[in-house]
């Protein structure tokens, strides 16, 4: 139990988490900093946080994660930059521009168990939740809702399947470096998803026609 409460205290302190949670904003331009806490101060609103330091702890939290995602991608492209610049060829660059996504992965590894330790302190499950979805754009809920509408006798079990494939995939796509890689964490575990249920005797191609049929329908009465 110790030990236990020892490593969550370490891993809160990366997120600078003494007493209040203080925003990581030094030496970082000032509009980046502004556009960052307002995209996470936007998904704190939606939490229904009363307290309005623990809210502004919260805010912190999440545009801190944002910025030591930032650190870790451009310390990451410093990096291969140099690689090229040094004009290294053959398998010394394969080695090199290796080492350099294996120290990101690393460093993505670290971070990305930080940052729900940090969240827990101040947040409920259910709002951590909440939060990882305000930061991967809500795909979870929209997709899992779209395939329970296109496909309406889906079992329990492909239900839950689906839901678990996609909850795995935001796990990816909160540590991805912008909009684009995060959506493409996404689209291979929807390929996964379609292909489980072609396998379980779904047509994919019919189930979406009638899908189309049933929701302009459902338009044309509004």
């Amino acid at each position: 139990m110790k030990k236990l409460i020892i490593m969550v205290l370490l891993l809160v302190t990366s997120f600078g988490f003494v007493g209040a949670v203080e925003l990581n904003k030094e030496s970082r331009d000032p509009k980046y900093v502004a556009s960052i806490v307002g995209r996470s101060q936007k998904i704190v609103d939606k939490l229904g946080i009363a307290d309005v330091k623990q809210a502004q702890e919260v805010c912190n939290i999440i545009a801190n994660r944002y910025f030591e995602l930032n650190d870790i991608y451009e310390t990451r492209d410093a990096k291969v930059k140099e690689i090229k610049d040094l004009g290294t060829t053959g398998e010394a660059k394969s080695n090199a521009l290796k080492a350099a996504e294996n120290e990101k992965e690393s460093a993505l590894y670290r971070s990305h168990f930080a940052f729900p330790a940090a969240l827990s302190l101040v947040l409920t499950p259910e709002q951590i939740e909440a939060v990882k979805d305000g930061m991967t754009y809500g795909v979870v809920k929209v997709t899992y809702d779209s395939h329970l509408d296109m496909i309406p006798s889906l079992t329990q079990e492909e239900k839950a399947q689906i839901k678990a494939w996609l909850i795995e995939a935001r796990e990816f796509a909160m540590d991805a470096e912008n909009s684009n890689k995060k959506h493409e964490a996404f689209g291979k575990y929807k390929g996964r998803i379609n292909n489980y249920l072609a396998k379980r005797g779904y047509n994919l191609t019919k189930e979406r026609e009638e899908w189309y049929k049933r929701i302009k329908a459902r338009e044309a009465k509004k």
